[in-house]
């Protein structure tokens, strides 16, 4: 016990933390001891995170320990039982259809939640169809736009059901950083990816990490935050990485402290040893 403790004690040394210059900028999303329990289960115990303007945080750790959560609490599709969620400085209060936050923050599902029977174009320009007085044909022209951005042209006029699982990834990308030219208060500026590479092959995974960095580039969003177990996407598309266990951020590093950092629970991680601090699964 003693063992574990001296290297549980070095490896937090090892840390480090964001770059300067995301220590000096204002955060865009701050959550503050926020505690989260399902049916008397504590998922999340009194986490602090920040995520800051051009940020690229990657949330990792073992199944079922939160980090799910904590993307749908960023995205105020659910409530913390204790703490508070600050955005651009405003605290929220209740969830994302009981106030509005003063940046668009949207999130792309690990099932990519596309409507079967809505075409591609329908999938994309699902809100601005619902809620904007947009002409048709306008609304057409943006979903070509953010579908060619996407590396995806000519299939506004498909079903869901034709595409492949990295077409369909990649559809639902289009559509989260769908910009409404109305109301442009409300473009996204933060995404959120939900596994975005599960279920993918090596080369379906590597189109979508790439996409990924590049639509930050390119304007798709200012700064994301990425739920993955995949090696190469936590590697690839990672500025940050904080691995959460025990409802805790345990270790906060970057790709490049991966294989050199001493810290028992991200070394059996990465080694899928089944011995260590980490259980297995029940």
């Amino acid at each position: 016990m003693s063992d574990m403790k001296d290297q549980l004690n070095q490896a937090h040394q090892d840390q480090t933390h964001p770059s300067d210059s995301l220590n000096r900028a204002e955060p865009l999303i701050e959550l503050r001891g926020i505690t989260k329990a399902y049916g008397g289960r504590v998922i999340l115990d009194e986490i602090d995170l920040t995520i800051y303007r051009g940020d690229s945080l990657t949330i990792i750790g073992p199944s079922g320990t939160g980090k799910s959560t904590v993307l749908r609490l960023i995205a105020g599709l659910d409530m913390p039982d204790a703490g508070e969620i600050y955005v651009q400085g405003q605290r929220r209060v209740g969830l994302v259809e009981d106030n509005k936050d003063p940046i668009g923050i949207t999130m792309v599902f690990q099932n990519t939640a596309l409507f079967d029977s809505l075409t591609v174009d329908e999938n994309v320009g699902f809100s601005l169809y619902q809620h904007s007085r947009l002409p048709r044909r306008k609304i057409r022209d943006l979903v070509a736009q953010k579908l060619e951005m996407v590396g995806l042209p000519g299939i506004s006029d498909l079903y869901p059901a034709a595409l492949s699982g990295g077409m369909r990834k990649r559809v639902s990308f289009a559509r989260a950083i769908m910009e409404n030219p109305e109301n442009p208060a409300s473009n996204p500026e933060v995404i959120l990816y939900d596994e975005p590479t599960a279920g993918l092959d090596p080369i379906a995974s590597t189109v979508i990490e790439d996409l990924i960095r590049n639509l930050r580039c390119e304007g798709g969003c200012s700064s994301y935050a990425i739920v993955t177990h995949q090696d190469s996407t936590i590697r690839r598309t990672a500025g940050r990485i904080l691995f959460i266990y025990h409802g805790k951020v345990q270790w906060e590093g970057d790709p490049d402290q991966i294989d050199s950092t001493n810290h028992p629970m991200v070394r059996q991680f990465f080694s899928g040893q089944t011995t260590g601090p980490i259980q297995p699964a029940s």
